[in-house]
């Protein structure tokens, strides 16, 4: 790797030697990288070696220099990188300080790119349904009608007879009215329904006026439509149509259904209402300037686009239901975007109905896979499904995921791991001794960092990024959860804080809050006191300059740093993260011995324990069909259940299948030997046939049998006696086998 690095004009005191011993890299130093020494760039461009530049305001330029200079390796042999070290980290009052948070900056940038991830594919042809009153069509239409073929739906009350109600008098787009029933879909695959009852139909009108001046009330407008609450039904419009017959009374409202490829949505409430709407989706209020960003958006939604799959879904580690019980429903309920939903997986040799029609709804959740369940089919699984053309990488879902079923994907938990484990190892090689991670979206929260830089070089009171706190750009901050914050304490940071500008969903920060407080929680219970993970809000620079400044109570520090690298699996890095933050407390009594730490409930624990009541658990081991995390287990050999703490993930799923209530949920972290072990919850005798002697089921269960049956006449008599033979020996004596034991024997082989 190439690394160019440039001072800008002496703005900021770089410390080159520092730097090249940090990176292991002689670097040249470059004061106007962009000017006057722009030759220096294109011979290091003309080189095939990868080539970074810590330069973002003028990538662009640099781009372009390269494009036109021969012997420079097109970009998709060796795209040029740029890091921003300048408004991170040069513009600062510590930028002195800020050698080993550039050298880390530099170093992450240089790691290799992300492999790709599949893509979601759309294809839009223009094909644009505007909704809205007259007077909000008749914008659109003069905004949109040059650039996309547009289908007018007319959703106002009638109005009086003015232009500014009027409908156009060109019929160049189709025009309906009516109630919108439902809109979903995405960019180039928009299903609408809407519901037309008004007496006149725009398709057979011909806008002769004939049907204004006969009425007598006033009650038709411009628009065409008849506002029934004044007329009085003297049906002069009807005579004055005539043979058009455009207008009908008795005429049945009618339910359209129609596919387009874009929405805009001009009405007061929107058929749509997600924080997060679905691509091809605008909905822009009364903003005029959301209005100008729509219509400009709308007008590039022509063609085929790809955005990637964010996510990874392992439905073998899905907690989310088991025997047509809901267990654990993070994901479902924290999609801004109603990606995701529950779908029941019907038996493979169960025959599928045919999907019912319905009306389409945005987020509906159909019962089946094809939309319905089939008479007499027995879901096994109930399984989540996200639909990746709504999905928009947000990554809470992954985050909130206690058993790491669904895993982000753009990117991988891996490659954003390494690159953690690398800005954290180079600045603390390099000398910073408690390094800050500050998680920030690459929009908004970008866009900040920025402004507080640049604000911070022209005003003295300002601070700006202080020189231990390292920004990490992220798509979304919500897709980063508990186990890379703990992965990162491990890896040596002090504080770990992540930056809201507000713009996120309100589900989002709700998620965030929840994951923070169970770090903090398990932190502080091993030792690490202090404020080591919090919540940043603000979209203010200079609030955000006196936040980063305000000093937090500093905790203690791991004795060492950990070595291990993030695994693809959630669990497994959450694992390997606590399991090195226990051996290295500060707190040696925590570090040597078993440790308890109590999670607070309802906080979305996947840590913890369950208890079972003894007195009503008949072992029935209904519980370990349930579990999807393997934590419960039976005993071939004897009536047992057995529990393995360390795979639990708190789904409930246990706690819902058990008919004897008898299971209580604690979310807990135990660490020693015995979290990994299975360890007994409840035991019981085994219940022997009186016929043959075979165990089957337990004492408890059987002695239950046989009194809720006592009355059942299928059991009365002697024929209660088959309540405890084993199933061979009960259908023997069911079709004239030998005589039961008698009931002496019954009881000296059961005895309790």
């Amino acid at each position: 790797m190439k690394t160019l690095v440039c001072d800008c004009n002496h703005s900021m005191p770089l410390d080159f030697a520092e730097l090249s011993a940090a990176l292991g890299e002689k670097l040249t130093p470059h004061s106007q990288l962009c000017r006057r020494e722009i030759a220096q760039f294109q011979h290091a461009a003309q080189d095939e070696a990868p080539l970074l530049v810590a330069c973002t305001q003028e990538s662009r330029l640099f781009a372009e220099v390269a494009g036109q200079t021969e012997g420079v390796p097109s970009p998709d042999v060796r795209p040029i990188r740029f890091v921003n070290i300048r408004e991170t980290a040069g513009w600062s009052r510590q930028a002195a300080a800020a050698g080993p948070k550039i050298a880390a900056l530099l170093a992450a940038a240089a790691l290799p790119e992300p492999e790709p991830v599949p893509t979601a594919a759309y294809t839009s042809q223009g094909r644009c349904l505007v909704l809205g009153d007259v007077a909000s069509l008749q914008l659109a239409r003069s905004l949109l009608a040059d650039s996309l073929t547009l289908t007018l739906l007319d959703t106002g009350a009638a109005a009086g007879k003015t232009a500014a109600t009027a409908l156009p008098l060109q019929r160049d787009q189709l025009v309906h009215a009516g109630r919108v029933i439902a809109v979903r879909g995405w960019l180039g695959a928009f299903e609408a329904s809407w519901e037309s009852a008004n007496p006149i139909d725009l398709d057979l009108c011909t806008r002769c006026n004939a049907c204004l001046r006969a009425c007598p009330e006033d009650a038709i407008g411009l628009d065409y439509q008849i506002d029934l609450s004044r007329c009085t039904s003297h049906r002069d419009c009807v005579r004055a149509c005539g043979g058009i017959g455009a207008i009908d009374f008795d005429r049945a409202p009618q339910r359209h259904l129609e596919t387009f490829d874009l929405v805009l949505d001009l009405q007061p409430v929107p058929a749509i209402r997600l924080h997060q709407p679905p691509q091809g989706y605008y909905a822009p209020g009364a903003d005029p300037l959301a209005l100008v960003r729509a219509v400009t958006e709308l007008c590039e939604r022509q063609g085929q686009f790809e955005k990637p799959r964010f996510f990874q879904y392992d439905a073998k580690l899905c907690a989310h239901s088991r025997n047509s019980l809901l267990g654990c429903n993070a994901c479902v309920e924290v999609c801004s975007a109603q990606a995701i939903s529950s779908r029941a997986r019907l038996r493979a040799d169960q025959p599928q109905a045919p999907a019912p029609s319905a009306e389409p709804t945005q987020g509906s959740e159909p019962s089946s896979a094809n939309g319905q369940r089939s008479p007499g089919a027995k879901p096994f699984l109930n399984q989540i499904e996200v639909e990746p053309h709504l999905c928009v990488g947000c990554g809470a879902c992954t985050t909130v995921c206690p058993s790491g079923a669904l895993t982000y994907a753009w990117p991988r938990a891996t490659d954003l791991g390494a690159r953690l484990r690398t800005l954290l190892g180079t600045a603390q090689r390099a000398g910073l001794k408690r390094p800050t991670l500050l998680l920030h979206s690459q929009e908004q929260g970008a866009q900040l960092l920025g402004e507080l830089g640049r604000l911070a070089a022209s005003r003295r009171e300002l601070q700006g990024m202080p020189a231990h706190v390292m920004p990490v750009a992220l798509w979304h901050i919500a897709s980063v959860g508990l186990e890379l914050w703990l992965a990162a304490a491990a890896w040596g940071a002090a504080e770990i804080l992540v930056l809201s500008t507000g713009g996120e969903a309100p589900a989002y920060i709700d998620a965030l809050r929840a994951q923070l407080a169970l770090g903090q929680t398990l932190l502080h219970g091993m030792g690490y006191t202090g404020t080591r993970l919090a919540l940043v809000q603000t979209a203010d620079a200079t609030e955000l300059d006196a936040l980063l400044a305000t000093p937090r109570p500093a905790g203690a520090a791991p004795t060492a740093v950990a070595g291990f690298a993030a695994l693809a699996h959630k669990r497994a890095t959450l694992d390997l993260a606590l399991d090195h933050l226990m051996r290295h407390a500060p707190v040696q009594t925590v570090a040597q011995g078993e440790t308890t730490i109590t999670l607070p409930h309802g906080a979305g624990a996947p840590l913890g324990s369950i208890h079972v009541d003894a007195a009503r658990c008949t072992l029935c081991l209904s519980c370990v069909g349930a579990c999807p995390a393997g934590a419960l287990l039976d005993n071939p050999q004897t009536p047992q259940l057995r529990f393995v703490e360390k795979n639990c993930v708190q789904c409930g799923l246990c706690l819902k299948t058990c008919p004897e209530d008898a299971i209580q949920l604690e979310p807990r972290l135990q660490w020693g030997p015995q979290r990994s072990e299975p360890r007994i919850l409840h035991q019981a005798q085994p219940w022997r046939c009186v016929r043959c002697g075979k165990p089957f089921g337990t004492v408890q269960a059987i002695e239950q049998v046989l009194v809720k049956l006592a009355g059942h006449p299928a059991f009365a008599g002697a024929a209660a006696e088959r309540l405890k033979m084993c199933g061979d020996c009960r259908v023997i004596d069911m079709h004239g086998g030998a005589s039961a034991v008698p009931p002496s024997v019954t009881a000296s082989r059961n005895t309790r």
